[in-house]
């Protein structure tokens, strides 16, 4: 394939004398290319959104979410699955991240790794990848054989594919059932898709997981209801949750969350609907996870 009709390859006109500019006019220059990431992103939203609803789709049907890319395309697909638990109380199986050359790559470029087609499909089927999963295949060119075979074994099992790349009418499209394509155009340094396309990357990754938990009821308002409180900082942000949420003391948020093993869910609930953990759980349960609905089932079963 000729790489150099890609966008991400092509020369960008505005920084061809980078190397002649002071500092400021470097970081000037860079910030200027940085700031029209958001439209580029904006123009995709169509397809992010459609993305969005597939990836829903599938967990609520129990499946997993697997991001699979290679280089800094699937380092950012390891951080963001890396997020989820903290962040939205997923069990570490719900969102998983492959990069090519296994996790040793996340740290020191594996070369060569991206390019190996079977490997792609070896890695997601070692994880148990059934029909029921999605997986989302990231690559800035859009030409990753490593990706492609992650894609073409997902949908020989009959499972939702979705792309996601920074070029139109890329390779990795073709294989899956929703494409996202967000053209950034020319990087600062030709080719260095770390820069711009691994910006609207970050950007696109951090609307799919965090648009997904709120469709799955991680989020009561804009709070984080369903964190992992597993450090002091996000004890004491799960108590401001609870105040904030129920107007209640300081002291009774930390008095209910500790009966709740610092679950902010059910401290909310009990609080609001004056029940037991135990019924402000259940209540949760049947309200397949949303704050508002388990509040007004716990008050209906008083």
């Amino acid at each position: 394939m000729n790489i150099t009709t890609l966008t991400t390859e092509q020369r960008n006109e505005r920084s061809r004398n980078i190397d002649q500019l002071s500092t400021l006019e470097i970081i000037q220059l860079m910030n200027h290319e940085d700031s029209t990431v958001a439209a580029a992103v904006g123009v995709a939203l169509p397809q992010i959104e459609a993305a969005i609803e597939a990836i829903v789709g599938a967990l609520q049907r129990k499946g997993r979410l697997f991001y699979v890319g290679a280089g800094t395309s699937g380092r950012l697909g390891v951080l963001d699955a890396a997020e989820c638990p903290p962040t939205f109380c997923t069990p570490p199986e719900q969102v998983q991240a492959i990069i090519a050359g296994g996790e040793q790559a996340m740290f020191i470029a594996v070369e060569g790794a991206e390019d190996d087609l079977e490997q792609g499909a070896k890695d997601l089927e070692s994880r148990g990848f059934t029909s029921s999963d999605v997986v989302v295949g990231i690559a800035a060119s859009g030409r990753t054989p490593y990706v492609i075979g992650a894609l073409e074994y997902a949908r020989k099992l009959g499972a939702v594919t979705i792309s996601l790349a920074c070029n139109q009418n890329a390779e990795i499209s073709k294989h899956a059932d929703h494409k996202m394509e967000v053209v950034v155009g020319p990087e600062v340094l030709s080719g260095s898709t770390r820069l711009k396309s691994a910006t609207a990357q970050k950007m696109i990754l951090n609307m799919l997981s965090t648009t997904t938990m709120i469709k799955l009821g991680k989020i009561y308002d804009n709070l984080m209801v369903d964190l992992h409180a597993s450090n002091i900082k996000l004890v004491e942000r799960a108590k401001r949750i609870v105040m904030e949420i129920t107007g209640v003391s300081y002291e009774e948020a930390e008095e209910t969350l500790n009966k709740t093993n610092q679950k902010v869910k059910p401290a909310i609930v009990m609080i609001m609907a004056g029940v037991s953990v135990e019924k402000a759980n259940d209540a949760i349960q049947q309200a397949n996870g949303f704050t508002r609905q388990a509040v007004e089932l716990a008050k209906e079963g008083k």
